[in-house]
């Protein structure tokens, strides 16, 4: 006997979250619940604002479809929904059918802006790489560059990832890479997306011999009808956003192929809640076991969702107290 709910959760954000300069307030999305056998599975379907192609009210309308027709036993065309919604009805069924393991890589790479002081007991937590995150594009690129040839020289073992969301021209780009010295750039894991224009990034790490990765740049082309990873050139790694990308499927066979080209493959959130935080935490590492995956955004929250991350004080809000909107 098959049974699904679907809940929709409101939960605040700290004051501080902008995404595409605006200022996010309050986190919205569903939670998928499939029952069946006496076994429960659950799934988060949170398009995320500025990003995602499907807003709510899209979402809702094929949820609702899609449930009933899992309820009746028919087999579902994953790849042909929103990708949040393929993303969470695919993790509910992983849930269920006991395939997702239980544990989960919880060790994300720290987010860091000024000090490099207040990095070092992060760090020193870490078990093996010791790497970290800096956002860069949200100042001037010279400002970018000297902040992280400061964190650079001053942790000698620390490995950096970049994440520019495409928030530089070509020339403000070379502005950037001339304020790291050039024995400190292999330390840079990867910059996400330097340059608006994918063509200038694939420039840019071809001059600088800094590595870069794939983050908009493949979201985009996998709507493409005739997708291939190995089109996109250049790229040290891709960063997979499951929500953006589509179902736990796809997402997968994302990471083999990219193991065969040798590409690295990081597992990063779209700002889900703890409950699908956690999820994407234990995919991470079942998939992903060597690398650390890109799931610091717990702390955007003021409240986490039914399971808390692991650490996080955080209060938790129960799911039974979200709005159950739906069920069959």
């Amino acid at each position: 006997m098959r049974s699904a709910k679907l809940y929709r959760y409101e939960l605040p954000m700290d004051s501080g979250v902008i995404l595409r300069e605006q200022r996010l307030k309050v986190r919205e999305g569903f939670i998928v619940e499939l029952a069946q056998d006496g076994q429960l599975g659950r799934g988060e379907v949170a398009p995320l604002p500025g990003f995602s192609i499907e807003s709510l009210d899209d979402v809702y309308s094929q949820l609702v479809e899609q449930l009933a027709q899992w309820q009746r036993g028919e087999e579902l065309a994953l790849d042909e929904l929103y990708p949040s919604v393929a993303f969470g009805i695919s993790m509910a069924q992983l849930e269920l059918d006991n395939i997702l393991p239980q544990e989960g890589c919880y060790q994300a790479a720290p987010l860091c802006s000024g000090d490099p002081d207040e990095l070092l007991p992060k760090l020193n937590a870490m078990q093996g790489e010791k790497v970290a995150k800096i956002k860069v594009g949200l100042y001037e690129p010279i400002r970018d560059g000297m902040l992280v040839n400061l964190f650079l020289e001053s942790i000698p073992d620390l490995s950096l990832r970049l994440d520019a969301n495409r928030a530089w021209t070509a020339e403000k780009a070379q502005q950037f890479a001339k304020k790291i010295a050039p024995s400190l750039r292999q330390r840079i894991a990867f910059i996400e997306e330097p340059c608006q224009v994918p063509g200038d990034s694939f420039s840019f790490a071809i001059n600088t011999g800094i590595a870069i990765a794939w983050d908009e740049t493949l979201q985009h082309a996998i709507r493409k009808d005739a997708f291939a990873l190995q089109d996109l050139n250049g790229a040290k790694a891709i960063i997979i956003k499951p929500t953006l990308i589509g179902s736990v499927e796809r997402c997968i066979a994302l990471m083999e192929k990219a193991k065969v080209l040798g590409i690295k493959a990081i597992i990063s959130s779209s700002i889900e809640s703890s409950l699908g935080l956690t999820q994407l935490a234990r995919l991470a590492q079942w998939q992903l076991p060597e690398e650390v995956p890109g799931l610091d955004t717990v702390g955007l929250f003021a409240q986490q969702l039914e399971v808390a991350w692991p650490g996080c004080e955080l209060p938790v809000a129960s799911l039974a107290d979200q709005a159950l909107i739906w069920q069959c």
